[in-house]
Formats: structure tokens, C-alpha cells, sequence
């Protein structure tokens, strides 16, 4: 069963920016775009396990704060020539809050 989780109002997290969120099966970084979209991964780069959610977030992307791999934040795929897949999340935005779609 899925149910979607009311997280925050869009403007707790800051634009080119992430939300830490906790959860039984470990941590969520939820971006905020600089044109208001939202997208959630698992908070750990594919190479070695960075923290994502510390990283800079440009465009549609992340770049990892420890080696720099790019991640695309709507599939979560590393940017070529690096290759690696951190598991995204379904996110989005409603009324100005920000929902979660929770397993």
C-alpha cells in the first residue's frame, strides 16, 4: 500500500536546495528546482554513498559534494561518462505543500 505524506510547505525548502527526510529505510534528500518542482531521492550518491542532499543543485541536477558526479534529479541516473542509479521517489507539489509518496 502507498499513500502520499503531506512533508512541508514548498517554502521550507529553499530554491537549488534539499530537505533531509527520515525514514525506516534511510534517509530522503527532496530538491527544490529553481522553477518550484520538486524531486526526492536517497540521500546517498551512487559512487560512495555521499550525502546528495548537501550537494548544489543546478537545473535538473545534483552534483555530489565529495567527487562531483552529476545526478539527474528525475530518474536519478549519474551523468555519463560516470554510471550508477540512486533510487528516486515520487514527489510533488499541491496547494503549495510538498507530498511524498511513502511505500
Amino acid at each position: 500500500m502507498t499513500d502520499w505524506k503531506n512533508l512541508c510547505a514548498l517554502e521550507d525548502i529553499p530554491r537549488l536546495g534539499s530537505r533531509v527526510v527520515k525514514t525506516a529505510g534511510g534517509d530522503l534528500a527532496v530538491f527544490r528546482t529553481s522553477d518550484d518542482r520538486v524531486f526526492a531521492l536517497n540521500d546517498k550518491c551512487p559512487h560512495k554513498g555521499g550525502p546528495l542532499s548537501q550537494g548544489i543543485v543546478s537545473g535538473d541536477r545534483v552534483t555530489c559534494p565529495m567527487h562531483g558526479w552529476l545526478i539527474e534529479l528525475d530518474s536519478g541516473n549519474a551523468v555519463a561518462p560516470d554510471q550508477g542509479c540512486v533510487k528516486r521517489h515520487e514527489a510533488r507539489v499541491e496547494a503549495g505543500q510538498v507530498l511524498l509518496r511513502i511505500a
